[in-house]
């Protein structure tokens, strides 16, 4: 019975022993079969890469040798291309050259007379000599002019300032603005104004102030003014008195106006327009009378007329 029981308690014991080392060879055949396989891999790949490697030197070496290939062929065409363009340009220069010559030699002898044209620029340039001089007289006169022009203005303006400023003049008494007894002769003022007679203030049209201002010549008739006016004092046999202005005995209408003035305000008629002065019809019977009579008579008719402005029956009515 003993001896049943140490046989029992062996077997368990064999059992587990067994258990154990089958699991332990287990685990080293799974590990080793890990280790297999990794060295397999890293085999293989290696010889892929190897293999991979040596595809792309080869592949290399082949595109090289076509590119290079290719590369010649076309710089090979652009060299002829080059050729071919300088040789162009080389034949169409020599051939503007030859038509440069048969050109020039067909018009000197057969289309331009060469001295004929050398004359005609001679003459031309002896006449543009002739222009330049008259022009450059004409400058000088009409240059002339407006300094004329310019001096009458000045000297008008002064004459109108002397009018302006005629109660400044120096008197026995009291020496005036102008006349100051530290300078070592009279202003030019103050002989200008000597030589001014004194003129009552007046309401003055607009061409006399236009005038006044310098925009008008020395003759015109609406500014007194001028050096040659009967306003200014001359000494001579041949002075004549001046004209006095009309006393005003009515009323003053307004601040600086003169009752003349006013009474041609009220009354004045508006002058009449073109339209207004010339007949609708007027245009049909120039053109009769032109068919009936001559031309020279009909154009010096009409100059006539154009300057007559005939008022017509129908313009009353309308006013």
């Amino acid at each position: 019975m003993a001896e049943l029981l140490k046989i029992k308690s062996e077997v368990e014991e064999f059992k587990k022993e067994y258990f154990y080392r089958n699991s332990q060879a287990e685990e080293n055949r799974q590990r080793e079969y890990q280790a297999a396989n990794r060295i397999q891999s890293w085999f293989r790949a290696s010889k892929v890469r190897a293999y991979l490697s040596h595809l792309h030197k080869k592949a290399i070496i082949i595109q090289r040798i076509w590119r290079g290939f290719t590369a010649r062929a076309r710089f090979r065409q652009m060299v002829k291309a080059a050729y071919f363009i300088m040789k162009m340009n080389f034949y169409e220069e020599m051939a503007v050259r030859i038509q440069k010559r048969w050109r020039g030699f067909f018009v000197r002898k057969y289309i331009h007379n060469y001295y004929a044209r050398k004359s005609y620029l001679e003459g031309l340039s002896r006449k543009n000599e002739l222009v330049r001089m008259e022009l450059a007289e004409l400058e000088e006169l009409q240059k002339r002019e407006r300094d004329c022009v310019e001096m009458v203005k000045e000297q008008t303006a002064k004459v109108y300032q002397a009018h302006r400023l005629h109660h400044l003049l120096s008197t026995k008494q009291c020496p005036g603005v102008f006349n100051s007894p530290f300078r070592p002769a009279p202003h030019e003022m103050e002989l200008l104004l000597r030589q001014v007679k004194y003129q009552a203030p007046a309401r003055l049209d607009p061409r006399g102030r236009a005038c006044l201002m310098g925009m008008l010549g020395p003759t015109d008739h609406s500014f007194p003014g001028t050096l040659g006016s009967p306003w200014i004092k001359t000494t001579g046999t041949c002075s004549s008195k001046p004209i006095l202005p009309p006393i005003s005995s009515k009323k003053q209408q307004g601040l600086l106006r003169e009752p003349g003035e006013v009474w041609e305000q009220r009354m004045l008629c508006p002058d009449l327009t073109l339209r207004l002065q010339t007949s609708y019809t007027h245009l049909e019977e120039a053109q009769n009378q032109l068919r009936h009579k001559g031309t020279g008579s009909m154009l010096h008719h009409l100059s006539h007329s154009s300057n007559s402005f005939t008022q017509p029956a129908y313009a009353k009515s309308f006013r």
